[in-house]
């Protein structure tokens, strides 16, 4: 497997896979009809993986066999009480190849480009209930903080508790 910065051709190929994680993921945590009509198209155009600016998204995206199977994208955090950390934004592995050890590699190559800005801390925000991605991030060493939001994401208003790790 090659972890790899993503490029701009990368947007349809990490929108399937966003998709695909979204409607396997949160299957009995948000309704059915929303996401099955979730479509990549939608989502692909939505993405710029120009950018190379360090205070821009940065995402990497993991191959093999010629074929995107997940990606993470980190930033500087977003939240006011972080005091300039850094933020895992997203984390998402293919459905098909979950538990191949394919989003291990991607959360330590993330936390990796965070120590490479000079961040010492970093949040990321999850899905409240997602019970799957709260054990794959306690396992890394993230905790959550007690900090919860609802915000609308992908049209549709989520409830979300944050997670902070040192690094």
């Amino acid at each position: 497997m090659l972890l790899r910065l993503a490029e701009p051709r990368d947007a349809m190929d990490v929108a399937r896979v966003h998709v695909r994680s979204w409607q396997a993921g949160y299957r009995g945590l948000l309704p059915d009809e929303y996401l099955d009509q979730l479509r990549a198209e939608d989502r692909a155009g939505r993405y710029d993986f120009s950018l190379r600016e360090p205070d821009k998204p940065y995402t990497l995206v993991a191959v093999e066999k010629d074929r995107i199977r997940g990606f993470a994208t980190t930033m500087p955090a977003r939240d006011a009480d972080t005091h300039g950390g850094g933020e895992l934004a997203a984390l998402y592995v293919d459905p098909d190849d979950w538990g191949r050890g394919i989003g291990a590699a991607l959360v330590i190559a993330a936390r990796a480009r965070l120590v490479e800005c000079g961040l010492s801390e970093a949040i990321l925000w999850m899905l409240a209930g997602n019970a799957r991605a709260m054990r794959f991030y306690e396992r890394d060493g993230w905790a959550a903080d007690g900090a919860q939001k609802t915000e609308p994401i992908w049209g549709i208003t989520v409830q979300s508790q944050r997670y902070r790790r040192r690094l």
